[in-house]
């Protein structure tokens, strides 16, 4: 089964009254038939212009539809605001990774929406630790995306930017030494200058986020708009994550809930510090296919 129910602003301002007793969240999750991928679609259908259950009605999403639907917010008057936007995956007992990895308890789906993320956006901002467990690669071009990045003045594939404070990288990796878009590394500026040398010879670009070894969140946000890139998208790790809602710089969290429990001592999807208030973010759409739950979740 696969379904995406939208959360507009109607939606999410209907009382229990003017939806016969029914929250917006159980108005928004009624019902439910099966669609079905087609070919050259994006393998999703969903549900639009929600405003009661019997208005519901099952449609296959094109790839086309998906990209609007997760579009980053339009420019300001006065230019492009940096927006970042995380994506990541977690189990119902809160595991973000199994055996060190995010990939066994991803999906189909869930990939899906990785490249579409990845294919609206300038910049993916990745962990050390998470490049090397993961295996990072340059992200790619993808052809359904070109066009429209060509129009919005993007590369043809998002940079990415890692982040590092001992540079303690393989830099004869591809990620490093073969990226469509030349690789960024975010560090602090206490950085080990030998290292900072070597990741320049193999043709990555240092940009500098911080006073001491690490990197201050703010500051790379920042740094990176100054740069041009200001669709920026996380893929983690926790740690990073973590820094991240720290700073109170994350804009939109867009989280997988895979069908899974694990148990073990995984890490969650972030780490470090708790926060003084909890940040509140608002629902702001629901996909859900095989089980697995798409929630795309903006700030208040």
């Amino acid at each position: 089964m696969r379904r995406l129910f939208p959360v507009t602003e109607e939606t999410a301002a209907r009382t229990p009254e003017a939806t016969g007793g029914a929250s917006a969240a159980e108005v928004a999750t009624a019902g439910g038939g099966e669609g079905s991928a087609g070919a050259g679609k994006s393998g999703l259908s969903g549900r639009s212009g929600l405003s009661g259950p019997s208005d519901l009605v099952d449609r296959e999403w094109s790839l086309d539809e998906l990209a609007a639907a997760y579009a980053y917010p339009e420019p300001a008057p006065g230019g492009r605001e940096p927006w970042l936007r995380a994506n990541m995956v977690s189990t119902l007992d809160g595991a973000a990774q199994h055996g060190g990895r995010s990939q066994p308890i991803s999906s189909d789906a869930d990939m899906r929406i990785f490249g579409t993320l990845r294919g609206l956006a300038d910049v993916v901002i990745v962990g050390a630790e998470t490049v090397r467990q993961e295996g990072y690669r340059p992200a790619r071009a993808r052809e359904a995306f070109a066009e429209a990045r060509r129009a919005a003045g993007q590369t043809p594939a998002p940079a990415v930017a890692v982040v590092s404070a001992s540079l303690d990288l393989d830099f004869s990796l591809p990620l490093f030494t073969s990226p469509l878009t030349p690789t960024l590394l975010l560090t602090g500026a206490a950085a080990a200058p030998d290292r900072v040398a070597t990741a320049e010879k193999a043709g990555v670009r240092v940009v500098v986020a911080g006073d001491g070894m690490g990197v201050d969140p703010a500051r790379a946000v920042r740094a990176l708009a100054d740069l041009g890139l200001t669709r920026l998208l996380t893929e983690g790790g926790p740690r990073i994550l973590g820094q991240l809602v720290a700073a109170d710089v994350l804009d939109e969290l867009c989280l997988t809930v895979s069908p899974m429990l694990t148990a073990g001592d995984a890490q969650r999807i972030a780490g470090g510090p708790s926060v003084t208030v909890p940040r509140r973010f608002a629902l702001a759409s629901l996909l859900e296919e095989s089980g697995f739950l798409f929630g795309r979740y903006r700030r208040t």
